[in-house]
């Protein structure tokens, strides 16, 4: 078995309340899935269509104290490990995320329901973070549907947003990994930087201020469409043209954790990216 995946993200909130909102069923239903029931020592589920197999509660509470959550994880017949841990930072509290049984070529290849936990909790991390910070949280993805189309609002003209969509600086800036764009139709688009990955993606449009759209393969096309109305920008999400028996939905979670991000880089005075390492 390979080594847990580790996620590191700092949440604007005391650790005290982190906690709570890790336990509390309520904040659970806000941040991380539709349902969610807590009884400790003894309960720890959340199920639903924005929940990997959410088709009922699959987890099994294995610890939990002030600074720790652990559980069991059902998927794809495995049983997996989840652990949160707390950690105090001055005023905010340090998530730090393990996930067992996560292999990348479920991502690639689509095979197990386990590809998806990456991004899974990225995006639902990011969700936590906005939580804590009052902002609209960033739509989830659903997994028992075909289609993703997410719209937000970000307050930023179409130009700015447009730009901060194609200028490989600053996508690598608040996306947090290398990326690369040629920034005209049939340009690449590159994750790690040209250099690093051997298959990148095509820019198939791009109408300044308004669209941009990535030919991903297997993983289908992505679309970004904008509209601006006093100053602000609604962005919208589509996802198209890849195979309907098998959903790219962690491509979806990425995309979406991204889009948090994006939104933050615009709005947050003195940003920095939620992420860590």
């Amino acid at each position: 078995m390979t080594e847990p995946m580790i996620i590191r993200a700092r949440v604007q909130a005391p650790l005290k309340e982190v906690r709570h909102a890790l336990t509390d069923p309520a904040t659970l239903r806000i941040w991380l899935a539709e349902h969610a029931e807590v009884e400790l020592p003894d309960r720890f589920g959340f199920w639903g269509r924005t929940t990997p197999e959410g088709d009922a509660p699959h987890q099994r509470l294995l610890h939990a104290d002030e600074r720790t959550v652990r559980f069991a994880w059902l998927l794809d017949g495995e049983e997996t490990t989840t652990e949160f841990r707390l950690e105090e930072d001055g005023d905010t509290t340090v998530v730090s995320l393990s996930q067992t049984h996560f292999d990348f070529q479920d991502v690639i290849t689509g095979k197990s329901i386990r590809g998806v936990l990456q991004t899974y909790w990225y995006q639902a991390l990011s969700n936590l973070a906005e939580h804590f910070e009052g902002r609209e949280l960033t739509p989830k993805p659903d997994f028992t549907s075909v289609d993703l189309r997410a719209e937000i609002t970000i307050d930023a003209s179409p130009s700015q947003v447009f730009d901060s969509l194609i200028d490989s600086e600053v996508v690598t800036r608040w996306f947090g990994y290398p990326i690369e764009i040629e920034p005209y139709v049939g340009g690449r688009f590159a994750m790690g930087g040209l250099a690093n990955d051997p298959s990148p993606a095509k820019v198939l449009e791009l109408e300044p201020g308004r669209k941009f759209s990535v030919d991903w393969g297997g993983a289908g096309v992505g679309t970004w469409e904008l509209e601006g109305s006093e100053g602000k920008t609604r962005l919208t999400l589509v996802q198209s043209g890849f195979d309907a028996e098998r959903p790219p939905y962690a491509a979806w979670g990425g995309f979406l954790s991204g889009v948090a991000e994006l939104r933050r880089y615009h709005e947050v005075p003195d940003w920095q990216p939620i992420f860590m390492d």
